[in-house]
């Protein structure tokens, strides 16, 4: 059976309250990660953000947590290679995983930052969704396949997030979008539920932090 992917739909009250509470309270920066014994003790759910360079990563995650430099964009490919780490409130880690598809980076630093997160994704037990962001801009290119496949391998459930819909005329963004929704139907750990965000404009943001509080 393929699965149909839709648009995630506007949050009910109760779970818009709870990813507004969730993202209201304190949010930490616990730390940054290059090894698996460095990782945080496993003691709360977690989700993890990954996308590609200059899909709008660290914009998101500052949107969503309502801090403007919490994370910050390397202006440098390739330059930042950790896992960082951030607490939300006692029930909930949000994990950035280093940007990928960096054509700049040395192949070395590649190659260490892939096999990190292969551990990563295969070996923590409290991960429960990884939001892959692809830009509404140019759909799933093949950098983000291979992260898709990893994530099919790996058995991990994922969600797409797409990123600067703000960015396109209708026309384009609705063909980007059945681009995705297509690409989507090979992968079997993909949730059947894209969130299409605006950082800027706010667009997403809320449903977005729905998702994140109500997983279990």
């Amino acid at each position: 059976m393929t699965l149909k992917f839709t648009l995630a739909a506007e949050p009910d009250f109760e779970d818009r309250e709870a990813g507004r509470l969730l993202f209201a309270g304190p949010v930490d920066f616990v730390k940054g990660v290059v090894a698996m014994p460095g990782l945080p003790p496993a003691d709360r759910l977690e989700v993890c953000f990954a996308g590609r360079s200059n899909v709008g990563k660290s914009s998101l995650i500052n949107a969503l947590t309502g801090r403007k430099s919490l994370a910050r964009a390397s202006n440098t490919p390739g330059r930042t290679q950790e896992i960082n780490y951030f607490a939300l409130g006692e029930e909930r880690y949000l994990v950035d995983l280093p940007g990928y598809g960096y054509a700049e980076a040395p192949v070395a630093i590649v190659a260490k930052w892939q096999a990190l997160l292969r551990s990563y994704l295969a070996g923590r037990q409290t991960l429960r969704r990884a939001f892959v962001l692809i830009d509404t801009r140019h759909g799933v290119k093949a950098v983000d396949e291979e992260i898709l496949t990893l994530l099919d391998r790996s058995a991990v459930t994922f969600q797409v997030v797409m990123t600067k819909a703000d960015k396109v005329l209708a026309a384009e963004r609705d063909a980007n979008i059945a681009q995705v929704q297509a690409a989507l139907a090979k992968h079997v750990a993909a949730y059947p539920e894209i969130v299409v965000t605006s950082s800027e404009k706010g667009d997403g943001i809320e449903t977005l932090r729905a998702i994140i509080a109500t997983l279990e």
